[in-house]
């Protein structure tokens, strides 16, 4: 089957869940979590939850875990703790829960990401994968690299990454 078939073939409306990673967001000020829901549904996914949690690996570890095992998601998205200050752990909260990693999607955002911030770039720990049988990705908590990561890469492809994680 082309890419063009398995793309017409993918679900147009996906379940997704929204985690946002912070010590310091309130729904107020969760400029990031917001543009991934506003995103989303202006994509005609359906987003069945947003949280925010303090960037502890083992909380945010155990939320992906608990919402991939449930049936009411299929992709979970994080957004926050994927740079390089003593905070920021949702990288090896999410990479040690993944079971098929998609390096791709980090090397993607990066390179997009380049062209707009230049060399810093290379500070972001974006990534993404598969964990029982769900999408899971992890942003970075600006809203720029949010809008940048779900307009350029993830909204395009969600569908036919749902249906390739399905087969």
């Amino acid at each position: 089957m082309s890419f063009a078939e398995h793309r017409a073939k993918a679900p147009a409306s996906i379940r997704c869940y929204v985690i946002t990673v912070s010590d310091t967001r309130t729904e107020d000020t969760d400029t990031g979590g917001k543009a991934i829901v506003d995103l989303l549904t202006a994509a005609g996914h359906t987003v069945i939850a947003r949280r925010i949690v303090r960037d502890e690996p083992e909380e945010v570890a155990a939320l992906v875990k608990l919402q991939a095992a449930m049936d009411h998601a299929d992709v979970i998205i994080t957004t926050g703790g994927t740079g390089i200050t003593r905070r920021d752990s949702t990288f090896e909260a999410i990479d040690g829960l993944l079971e098929k990693k998609l390096p791709g999607f980090g090397e993607l955002f990066r390179m997009l990401s380049f062209q707009e911030i230049g060399p810093a770039a290379m500070l972001s720990r974006a990534c993404a994968g598969t964990c029982r049988g769900k999408v899971v990705v992890a942003l970075p908590g600006s809203e720029n690299a949010v809008r940048l990561a779900m307009t350029r890469l993830l909204v395009p492809e969600l569908g036919h990454l749902v249906a390739e994680t399905r087969r």
